[in-house]
Formats: C-alpha cells, structure tokens, sequence
C-alpha cells in the first residue's frame, strides 16, 4: 500500500515508501474526470492545511480509491474520491456510510450539492465545485471524530 504523509501546514507530499500506487490510480481515469478528481484532492489539502486540529494528511488507497485521512487519533473520519461509474462524467467524494455526515451535508448544503445514498456528494465533470460546500464539508469530515468527541456537532 502507497502512504503519502501531507503536512498540513504547507500542504507538502512527503515520498510515497514504495512508488506512486495514487499517482497510477489517478493516471487511469479519462483525463477530464482526472482533472476533476486532482482538483478536488487539491481542495482537499488545503482545506486541511487550514483547519485546527487535522494536522497531517495520510493519502492512500482505500478499495482502490485515493483516500485522505488526519493522521492525528480521533480526529476525523477518511474522505475517498473516484470516478462515479458507470457514467463515466460523474465523479465522487466519499466518507464512512455509518457517520452522519451525508445527512449533516444534506441539511446544510439541500441546493448546492448532490448525494448518493448515506456515502457520497456526486459532482458532474461539465460542472465546477462548490467549492465553499465543499470546503465546510471536507473539514467537518476530517474533524467529525473531535468534533463528536467534544460535543460540538
């Protein structure tokens, strides 16, 4: 398995230990959708670079899918990205089906985004983020455990 460790302050990627296992993930998909996909994990660092309490960035493949977790115990919960398939323009961010954070996502962002189930907001390739939905969301995923653990939710 390739592990990346991402500091959230400058947002770096330390070498992966043994290749680039993401890099080949992310080197599969159509172009489109693969740009799509390295903006959103682009989305996804900096938003951990500049949330309290999420500090280091694991990336790594989960079910063969780029994954991203706060290293630091209890802290939050792993967000995965990929291609929605079969469409083929439909792209993916996904967290664990047994938080409530889809349905937190639902409540809070009902117009601006769009879910699949209790795991994923699905985002079409031919249409930009939301990137400010997005945003909150990325950080209430990786700070859910914190956040549950502290009483704030």
């Amino acid at each position: 398995m390739t592990t990346r460790s991402i500091g959230a302050a400058t947002a770096r990627t330390a070498q992966p230990k043994d290749g680039s296992a993401v890099d080949a993930v992310f080197d599969r998909y159509p172009q489109d959708v693969r740009a799509r996909l390295l903006a959103l994990r682009a989305l996804i660092l900096a938003t951990a670079a500049g949330t309290p309490g999420v500090g280091v960035i694991e990336e790594t493949l989960k079910w063969g899918q780029p994954s991203y977790r706060a290293t630091q115990p209890s802290s939050g919960t792993t967000i995965r990205i990929d291609q929605l398939k079969p469409s083929g323009r439909h792209y993916a961010l996904y967290v664990h089906c047994q938080t409530d954070l889809i349905a937190s996502f639902r409540l809070l962002y009902p117009d601006e985004l769009t879910f699949l189930g209790r795991r994923a907001v699905v985002f079409d390739a031919d249409e930009p983020l939301p990137e400010a939905a997005l945003r909150h969301c990325i950080a209430l995923a990786l700070t859910y455990h914190a956040r549950k653990r502290s009483g704030r939710d």
